[in-house]
């Protein structure tokens, strides 16, 4: 398709659907091979789209754009709707590691109350996850607004060590378990990006982000102007799930704001699941007339046959 383009500066939030399976039993005394059946058959997908001077389009239509699915063009879509952003599933991760925590306190304080604050989060949709030393803590689930997660979080003692791919695998797992197809998973994660003792590798931390549905936003707590490794696994981990990169020098109104404005700024739209390979599946969005458009989007999702 010649009118379809790759724009490396995509602008979309992409949550795909997972596919769940079940074994059928043949019901005889000898043990069968099972058989498999799908039991969803519609990839869901969350983005936003912007124009070539990034601002936020708030009139697109279904023809505007096309989804790539494993190197399938798609353009015919089950539905297409403005997303809702008051259903929202918000886990914060905090780096609270010893090199990092005394020196972003008050950022990180205060984006914690900018969000109490905020009428377009709902009070029971907010947990707080602390890490540092060998293990991840839960300071709040779903219930942050009651139960002071600032303090809390700055009276654990500042750990040395520091877990990160472990805690983004860990927090990965506790939005998994929350998991709601209605429901509009995202992650801000506040780090340097350094990992000093995890078991779990960076590639482990982005593929269970990915399987989470989880976009996440990335705020780098590196000094500005210094771009390290962690620096750029945490970019990657944004990019990787749809989500968006800050550096804790652009403070945390900007922060949350921006976080807010993608949140009400997406559109969902559904298609059929176009077949039935297991693995990932990479998924892009393409303008189909505008070329100046600009998404971004997940890099794919999972499709898994479970027995």
């Amino acid at each position: 398709m010649t009118s379809l383009r790759i724009s490396h500066q995509s602008r979309a939030i992409v949550v795909a659907s997972s596919l769940l399976c079940s074994a059928l039993s043949l019901g005889s005394s000898a043990a069968p091979d099972p058989t498999y059946r799908s039991t969803v058959e519609e990839v869901r997908l969350t983005f936003v789209a912007t124009d070539e001077h990034n601002r936020i389009l708030d009139a697109l239509k279904p023809g505007d754009f096309a989804v790539i699915d494993d190197e399938l063009v798609i353009r015919k879509f089950r539905s297409f709707t403005r997303s809702d952003e008051s259903k929202l599933d918000i886990t914060v991760l905090v780096d609270s590691s010893e090199s990092v925590v005394s020196h972003f306190r008050q950022e990180i304080t205060d984006v914690l109350r900018l969000m109490a604050d905020s009428k377009s989060i709902a009070e029971d949709n907010v947990s707080v996850i602390s890490f540092g030393g060998t293990r991840s803590t839960i300071i709040c689930s779903g219930n942050c607004r009651k139960s002071s997660p600032v303090q809390q979080l700055f009276a654990l003692s500042p750990q040395g060590a520091t877990p990160f791919f472990d805690a983004v695998v860990f927090a990965a797992n506790q939005v998994s378990e929350r998991r709601d197809p209605l429901v509009r998973p995202v992650m801000i994660l506040f780090s340097d990006g350094a990992d000093t003792v995890s078991r779990n590798s960076a590639a482990d931390a982005v593929q269970a982000a990915i399987e989470s549905n989880a976009q996440v936003y990335a705020v780098d707590l590196n000094k500005p102007g210094f771009l390290s490794k962690g620096s750029l696994t945490l970019q990657s981990i944004a990019d990787a799930t749809g989500g968006r990169y800050f550096t804790i020098g652009e403070g945390a109104i900007k922060v949350l704001g921006d976080v807010l404005e993608d949140l009400h700024a997406a559109y969902v739209v559904t298609y059929q699941l176009p077949g039935r390979d297991i693995g990932f599946h990479p998924v892009r969005i393409l303008p189909t007339h505008n070329l100046n458009l600009r998404f971004r989007c997940r890099h794919g999702y999972y499709q898994r046959m479970v027995n």
